[in-house]
């Protein structure tokens, strides 16, 4: 697993081993950052299933201001402060171990995101959720995009006021979600 493109483009990524982390696929990455790549450049990110930070470190490679990752496994939070330093995009990220729920609560009406990462463990089937507490938290920008990773059988429901896009890669969904101004 690699940064695909930008300043830290090549740069080989660390993952956490086991079954408890599903880092997104080469092939997945590059058909987000594909379906996304005009709308990177100074966005505030976060990625609240950071894994491996391999989604946010690729829209800062590729010019996006500013990154905040989370994860709930002390493990994996260790593994993406380290890819932030191999990257040399440490200075961008802000990494911190925590459960979505207690981070969204912490920066509600408080902070602003214009694109975020969605990718929780599929067997979690809290994708809706974690969508609903998102904007019920008003942390999103008029412009923010949401960019959400499920399965067919754990895809997000429509939101009013958003456009919506579905891709598939086998049997994995990405689906975008963009503001309607």
């Amino acid at each position: 697993m690699r940064i695909i493109t930008g300043i830290a483009k090549g740069t080989k990524l660390q993952t956490l081993s086991g079954d408890d982390t599903r880092p997104t696929t080469e092939v997945v990455k590059e058909g987000i950052f594909s379906a996304i790549q005009f709308d990177l450049f100074e966005r505030k990110v976060l990625d609240l299933f950071g894994g491996c930070g391999q989604l946010a470190l690729e829209a800062l490679s590729r010019g996006a201001e500013k990154a905040v990752i989370i994860d709930s496994s002390r493990d994996a939070a260790n593994i993406i402060k380290t890819n932030a330093q191999n990257t040399k995009l440490f200075s961008k990220c802000l990494v911190s171990c925590m459960d979505w729920k207690a981070y969204v609560k912490s920066v509600a009406n408080k902070e602003k995101f214009s694109l975020v990462f969605l990718d929780p463990p599929y067997k979690d089937g809290v994708l809706d959720q974690v969508i609903k507490n998102i904007v019920d938290a008003n942390i999103l920008t008029d412009d923010a995009i949401l960019v959400c990773e499920s399965s067919i059988t754990g895809m997000p429901e429509p939101l009013d006021g958003w456009r919506c896009k579905s891709y598939r890669y086998g049997k994995i969904y990405v689906t975008i979600f963009r503001r309607e101004i």
